[in-house]
Protein backbone atom coordinates (compact mmCIF):
# COMPACT_ATOMS: atom_id res chain seq x y z
CA UNK A 1 0.00 0.00 0.00
CA UNK A 2 1.35 3.35 -1.15
CA UNK A 3 1.24 6.37 1.41
CA UNK A 4 0.03 9.89 0.66
CA UNK A 5 3.64 11.21 0.37
CA UNK A 6 4.38 8.48 -2.42
CA UNK A 7 1.60 9.47 -4.45
CA UNK A 8 1.92 13.52 -3.97
CA UNK A 9 5.77 13.16 -5.08
CA UNK A 10 5.01 10.74 -7.96
CA UNK A 11 3.60 7.05 -8.47
CA UNK A 12 2.39 5.15 -11.27
CA UNK A 13 -0.96 3.18 -10.72
CA UNK A 14 -2.57 0.72 -13.19
CA UNK A 15 -6.46 0.95 -13.52
CA UNK A 16 -8.59 -1.24 -14.55
CA UNK A 17 -10.86 0.55 -16.21
CA UNK A 18 -14.64 0.94 -16.31
CA UNK A 19 -17.31 -0.10 -19.17
CA UNK A 20 -18.67 3.56 -20.52
CA UNK A 21 -15.98 5.79 -18.21
CA UNK A 22 -13.30 7.61 -20.52
CA UNK A 23 -9.93 7.81 -19.56
CA UNK A 24 -10.69 11.14 -18.75
CA UNK A 25 -13.15 10.00 -16.86
CA UNK A 26 -10.82 8.08 -14.51
CA UNK A 27 -8.45 10.71 -14.11
CA UNK A 28 -10.18 13.27 -13.47
CA UNK A 29 -11.76 10.84 -10.06
CA UNK A 30 -8.17 10.00 -8.90
CA UNK A 31 -7.14 13.28 -9.20
CA UNK A 32 -10.33 14.84 -7.52
CA UNK A 33 -9.41 12.50 -4.24
CA UNK A 34 -5.85 13.04 -4.24
CA UNK A 35 -6.74 17.00 -4.03
CA UNK A 36 -9.13 16.34 -1.25
CA UNK A 37 -6.79 13.98 0.75
CA UNK A 38 -3.95 16.72 0.22
CA UNK A 39 -5.55 19.19 0.75
CA UNK A 40 -4.49 20.70 -2.53
CA UNK A 41 -5.95 22.85 -5.32
CA UNK A 42 -4.21 20.59 -7.84
CA UNK A 43 -1.63 18.06 -8.54
CA UNK A 44 -0.45 16.36 -12.10
CA UNK A 45 -2.31 13.06 -12.63
CA UNK A 46 -2.36 12.01 -16.63
CA UNK A 47 -2.54 8.63 -18.29
CA UNK A 48 -0.44 6.77 -20.69
CA UNK A 49 -2.61 5.35 -23.72
CA UNK A 50 -6.33 6.40 -24.08
CA UNK A 51 -8.93 3.55 -23.42
CA UNK A 52 -12.39 4.08 -25.64
CA UNK A 53 -15.19 4.92 -23.41
CA UNK A 54 -16.34 1.01 -24.31
CA UNK A 55 -13.50 -0.52 -23.25
CA UNK A 56 -12.10 -1.91 -20.04
CA UNK A 57 -8.78 -2.96 -18.72
CA UNK A 58 -5.85 -1.67 -18.33
CA UNK A 59 -5.58 2.23 -18.16
CA UNK A 60 -2.00 3.46 -16.48
CA UNK A 61 -1.86 6.67 -14.24
CA UNK A 62 0.94 8.75 -13.42
CA UNK A 63 0.42 10.74 -10.44
CA UNK A 64 3.01 14.28 -9.62
CA UNK A 65 6.42 13.73 -11.58
CA UNK A 66 6.11 10.34 -12.96
CA UNK A 67 3.79 12.35 -15.38
CA UNK A 68 7.33 12.90 -17.05
CA UNK A 69 7.42 9.25 -17.72
CA UNK A 70 4.10 9.01 -19.91
CA UNK A 71 5.92 8.87 -23.41
CA UNK A 72 8.18 6.06 -22.35
CA UNK A 73 5.28 4.04 -20.55
CA UNK A 74 2.68 4.72 -23.50
CA UNK A 75 5.65 3.17 -25.97
CA UNK A 76 5.53 -0.99 -25.25
CA UNK A 77 3.57 -3.27 -27.17
CA UNK A 78 -0.50 -3.69 -25.60
CA UNK A 79 -2.44 -6.70 -25.44
CA UNK A 80 -6.08 -6.86 -26.15
CA UNK A 81 -9.26 -9.37 -26.13
CA UNK A 82 -12.55 -9.07 -27.48
CA UNK A 83 -14.65 -10.00 -29.76
CA UNK A 84 -15.91 -9.04 -33.55
CA UNK A 85 -18.97 -9.65 -34.66
CA UNK A 86 -19.09 -10.13 -38.56
CA UNK A 87 -21.84 -9.85 -40.82
CA UNK A 88 -22.33 -5.73 -39.43
CA UNK A 89 -21.01 -2.25 -39.58
CA UNK A 90 -21.02 0.55 -37.79
CA UNK A 91 -19.90 4.10 -38.50
CA UNK A 92 -17.64 4.05 -35.07
CA UNK A 93 -16.67 0.43 -35.92
CA UNK A 94 -18.07 -0.61 -32.91
CA UNK A 95 -21.47 -0.32 -30.90
CA UNK A 96 -20.96 3.14 -30.13
CA UNK A 97 -22.97 4.45 -32.91
CA UNK A 98 -25.55 1.75 -34.20
CA UNK A 99 -25.40 -0.63 -36.57
CA UNK A 100 -25.63 1.04 -40.72
CA UNK A 101 -24.61 -1.98 -42.86
CA UNK A 102 -25.26 -5.84 -43.13
CA UNK A 103 -23.60 -8.15 -45.07
CA UNK A 104 -23.65 -12.06 -45.81
CA UNK A 105 -21.55 -14.53 -43.82
CA UNK A 106 -22.63 -17.83 -45.20
CA UNK A 107 -19.81 -17.41 -47.66
CA UNK A 108 -17.17 -17.23 -44.73
CA UNK A 109 -15.04 -20.84 -43.82
CA UNK A 110 -12.98 -21.31 -40.94
CA UNK A 111 -10.23 -22.17 -43.88
CA UNK A 112 -10.69 -18.43 -44.71
CA UNK A 113 -10.72 -17.12 -41.48
CA UNK A 114 -7.01 -18.40 -40.90
CA UNK A 115 -5.94 -17.14 -44.36
CA UNK A 116 -7.12 -13.72 -43.38
CA UNK A 117 -6.16 -13.83 -39.73
CA UNK A 118 -2.67 -14.56 -41.21
CA UNK A 119 -2.62 -11.26 -43.42
CA UNK A 120 -2.82 -9.62 -40.34
CA UNK A 121 0.41 -10.10 -38.53
CA UNK A 122 3.27 -8.25 -39.05
CA UNK A 123 3.77 -3.95 -40.00
CA UNK A 124 1.23 -2.27 -42.02
CA UNK A 125 -0.83 0.59 -42.58
CA UNK A 126 -4.10 1.27 -41.00
CA UNK A 127 -6.67 4.07 -41.51
CA UNK A 128 -7.95 5.07 -38.06
CA UNK A 129 -11.35 5.21 -37.44
CA UNK A 130 -13.27 8.86 -38.24
CA UNK A 131 -14.82 8.58 -34.68
CA UNK A 132 -11.53 8.88 -33.29
CA UNK A 133 -9.56 11.54 -30.91
CA UNK A 134 -7.25 12.26 -34.28
CA UNK A 135 -6.79 16.00 -34.94
CA UNK A 136 -8.31 17.04 -38.22
CA UNK A 137 -7.57 21.14 -39.24
CA UNK A 138 -7.42 21.90 -35.23
CA UNK A 139 -10.24 19.22 -34.63
CA UNK A 140 -11.26 16.15 -32.78
CA UNK A 141 -12.28 13.80 -35.77
CA UNK A 142 -14.88 12.66 -33.52
CA UNK A 143 -16.70 15.56 -33.26
CA UNK A 144 -16.75 16.34 -36.87
CA UNK A 145 -18.17 12.81 -37.42
CA UNK A 146 -20.81 13.36 -35.16
CA UNK A 147 -21.51 17.10 -36.92
CA UNK A 148 -22.02 14.83 -40.08
CA UNK A 149 -18.93 16.26 -41.77
CA UNK A 150 -17.05 14.58 -44.14
CA UNK A 151 -13.69 13.02 -42.18
CA UNK A 152 -10.34 12.25 -44.22
CA UNK A 153 -7.25 10.12 -42.02
CA UNK A 154 -4.00 9.56 -43.36
CA UNK A 155 -2.96 5.93 -42.57
CA UNK A 156 -0.35 4.88 -40.24
CA UNK A 157 2.13 2.63 -39.51
CA UNK A 158 1.39 -0.40 -37.27
CA UNK A 159 2.93 -3.53 -36.26
CA UNK A 160 0.85 -6.65 -35.01
CA UNK A 161 3.08 -9.06 -33.80
CA UNK A 162 0.31 -12.22 -32.65
CA UNK A 163 -3.55 -12.29 -33.76
CA UNK A 164 -5.28 -15.52 -32.06
CA UNK A 165 -9.11 -15.74 -32.93
CA UNK A 166 -11.62 -18.23 -31.76
CA UNK A 167 -14.69 -18.99 -34.30
CA UNK A 168 -16.69 -21.10 -31.36
CA UNK A 169 -19.64 -18.51 -31.38
CA UNK A 170 -19.33 -17.46 -35.47
CA UNK A 171 -20.39 -15.34 -36.15
CA UNK A 172 -18.68 -13.74 -33.36
CA UNK A 173 -15.02 -14.08 -33.35
CA UNK A 174 -13.30 -13.79 -29.93
CA UNK A 175 -9.49 -12.40 -30.54
CA UNK A 176 -6.43 -11.78 -28.71
CA UNK A 177 -4.17 -9.13 -30.25
CA UNK A 178 -1.05 -8.00 -29.72
CA UNK A 179 -0.07 -4.76 -31.61
CA UNK A 180 2.36 -1.80 -31.30
CA UNK A 181 1.10 2.03 -29.77
CA UNK A 182 -1.27 3.80 -32.20
CA UNK A 183 -3.25 0.60 -33.34
CA UNK A 184 -7.14 1.11 -33.36
CA UNK A 185 -9.02 -2.35 -32.49
CA UNK A 186 -11.95 -0.70 -33.47
CA UNK A 187 -10.37 -0.90 -37.06
CA UNK A 188 -9.06 -4.20 -37.02
CA UNK A 189 -12.56 -5.35 -36.60
CA UNK A 190 -13.50 -3.25 -39.35
CA UNK A 191 -11.06 -4.41 -41.60
CA UNK A 192 -10.60 -7.99 -40.97
CA UNK A 193 -14.91 -7.70 -41.61
CA UNK A 194 -13.93 -6.40 -45.14
CA UNK A 195 -11.21 -8.92 -45.63
CA UNK A 196 -13.33 -11.53 -45.73
CA UNK A 197 -15.87 -9.69 -48.14
CA UNK A 198 -18.46 -9.37 -45.35
CA UNK A 199 -18.32 -6.45 -42.39
CA UNK A 200 -17.09 -6.42 -38.95
CA UNK A 201 -17.94 -4.04 -36.24
CA UNK A 202 -16.09 -4.25 -32.45
CA UNK A 203 -18.37 -5.24 -29.79
CA UNK A 204 -16.10 -6.21 -26.88
CA UNK A 205 -12.76 -4.83 -26.02
CA UNK A 206 -10.13 -4.91 -23.16
CA UNK A 207 -6.95 -4.14 -22.86
CA UNK A 208 -4.37 -6.71 -20.85
CA UNK A 209 -1.48 -5.59 -21.28
CA UNK A 210 1.03 -2.57 -21.83
CA UNK A 211 4.43 -3.14 -22.00
CA UNK A 212 5.76 -4.85 -19.24
CA UNK A 213 2.31 -4.01 -17.06
CA UNK A 214 -0.59 -6.73 -16.86
CA UNK A 215 -4.28 -6.49 -15.83
CA UNK A 216 -3.39 -9.03 -13.24
CA UNK A 217 -1.86 -6.18 -11.45
CA UNK A 218 -4.66 -3.78 -11.52
CA UNK A 219 -7.34 -2.29 -9.12
CA UNK A 220 -10.72 -0.67 -9.66
CA UNK A 221 -11.61 2.58 -9.34
CA UNK A 222 -13.23 2.43 -6.08
CA UNK A 223 -9.99 0.62 -4.57
CA UNK A 224 -7.39 2.90 -5.63
CA UNK A 225 -10.00 5.54 -3.64
CA UNK A 226 -9.85 3.44 -0.84
CA UNK A 227 -6.02 3.15 -0.36
CA UNK A 228 -6.32 7.19 -1.51
CA UNK A 229 -8.44 8.04 1.26
CA UNK A 230 -6.38 5.06 3.59
CA UNK A 231 -3.94 7.47 4.20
Amino acid sequence: MQNIKEFSEGSTIIVDKPYTWTSFDVVNKIRWNLKQVLGVKNIKVGHAGTLDPLATGLLVLCVGKHTKLIDQLMIGEKTYTGTILLGKTSPSYDLETDFNEEFQTNHITPQLIEEIRKTFIGEQQQVPPIFSAKQVDGKRAYDLARAGKEVVLKSNTITISDFKVNIDRFPEIDFEISCSKGTYIRSIAYDFGKALNSGGCLTVLRRTKSGDLSIEDAKTVDEWIEEIRGN
